[in-house]
């Protein structure tokens, strides 16, 4: 390995609530299900827990979790901003404790009621006048209507289709291969729920060229994974996932979801900055992984990482992901257990977790012979990524 923390710390521990539409229990509820439900799976006790990191957007502090969750000390414990950029970026803060000594088990969490209390696809204009950079940032967009995720996106997404010719028939094979995914996984709020390319055509326009099944789910839930050394790793129940690369990534003229003022429109520079790293940490290229969870709040963006990360050229995601290519199969599976189109949407968390089991081999739609798989945090805000390999 090229840095000191690959290769140091492993993931050994995955767990989850339910994910619904109406929880009917507190966020810190869920919160400390999931924790309970991780270390559960980790073989490991609360006592052993000395770190906990979270999203700076989660309403659950670590002092509230630990007291929920039965954890008596913490060592460790920090937030990570941006939103779904925030996801892979607690498991590298959780490796990194790790690594460095600060702390022995660490486990990232994220809880929520993004349905049923508040959801963030809504159109929120105290966020244009507050007094703070962001409300400076947000000014500039918010009075041209481009004021939920989905309009933000919208923006570049036409773009990319003006210059490299993909059309939305393009985005629609990403949701329906996620869709693919999610009907044989018991988990997925679309369980048994496949789509056609011609019902993802013909769903209603939400931000042209945005399909209503170009978006991603709102989701009541919470997930949690379990860090600790790559030594302890070895005496503990689940294989080990090793964290062979994690990375953060902020790109020139980085603004949340509305990077317009670039040279161009058409890529996410921030997860190339990522990939870089995570090729260059890991010592393994594109052509190594077997399978990729790449965050999928909205398809557009998923073809735009695709070409960030190498794994083809820029502009050429559309031809890359034809004829079953990212489907169980096919040459780079994508967002096995159907991504937050199909499963869930817990801002990438429980995209990780199924990045654990494909590496356990457990997952629903196990990918044969898997050794690595790459997974990515939120996209056209300051993101992350992982590489897990098999220990």
């Amino acid at each position: 390995m090229s840095n000191s923390l690959g290769g140091k710390a492993a993931i050994v521990g995955i767990g989850a609530t339910d994910f619904s539409k109406q929880s009917g229990r507190s966020e810190l509820r869920l919160a400390a299900e999931a924790v309970t439900a991780a270390l559960h799976d980790a073989g490991l006790k609360p006592a052993d827990v000395d770190g906990l990191t979270t999203f700076t957007m989660d309403t659950n502090t670590q002092a509230a979790v630990a007291r929920a969750a039965g954890i008596p000390n913490l060592k460790f414990f920090s937030n990570i901003p941006f939103g779904g950029g925030a996801a892979c970026a607690t498991v590298q803060q959780a490796a990194m404790a790790v690594a460095t000594g600060v702390a022995d088990v660490v486990v990232a969490y994220r809880a929520f009621n993004e349905r049923s209390g508040h959801r963030f696809g809504q159109f929120a204009t105290h966020l244009a006048s507050a007094a703070t950079s962001s409300g400076v940032d947000a000014a500039w967009a918010y009075p041209q209507g481009l004021g939920t995720p989905a309009a933000q996106v919208a923006m570049v997404a036409r773009r990319y289709m003006h210059v490299y010719g993909a059309t939305s028939a393009d985005f629609g094979t990403i949701a329906v291969a996620d869709r693919k995914h999610a009907a044989v996984n018991p988990a997925a709020h679309f369980y048994g729920k496949p789509i056609t390319l011609e019902e993802h055509q013909n769903s209603r326009w939400i931000a042209e060229p945005l399909h209503l099944l170009d978006c991603c789910q709102e989701t009541d839930g919470g997930v949690a994974i379990v860090v600790t050394s790559v030594e302890r790793a070895r005496d503990l129940p689940q294989p080990a996932a090793v964290i062979a690369a994690a990375a953060q990534g902020s790109g020139a003229d980085q603004y949340v979801m509305t990077s317009y003022y670039r040279d161009a429109m058409t890529g996410l520079p921030e997860m190339g900055l990522v990939g870089d790293q995570l090729w260059s940490q890991s010592g393994l290229r594109p052509e190594d992984m077997q399978a990729a969870i790449l965050y999928d709040h909205f398809t557009p963006f998923v073809l735009m990482q695709l070409e960030e990360l190498g794994f083809c050229p820029r502009g050429e995601a559309k031809d890359f992901i034809a004829d079953g290519a990212i489907e169980l199969g096919g040459r780079l599976p994508l967002n096995t257990h159907g991504g937050q189109l199909g499963e869930a949407y817990i801002h990438g968390m429980n995209g990780i977790a199924e990045a654990v089991r494909q590496i356990r081999g457990t997952s629903v739609n196990q990918v044969e012979n898997l050794h690595n798989i790459a997974v990515t945090a939120g996209t056209g805000v300051p993101t992350s990524g992982l590489v897990l390999t098999a220990a």
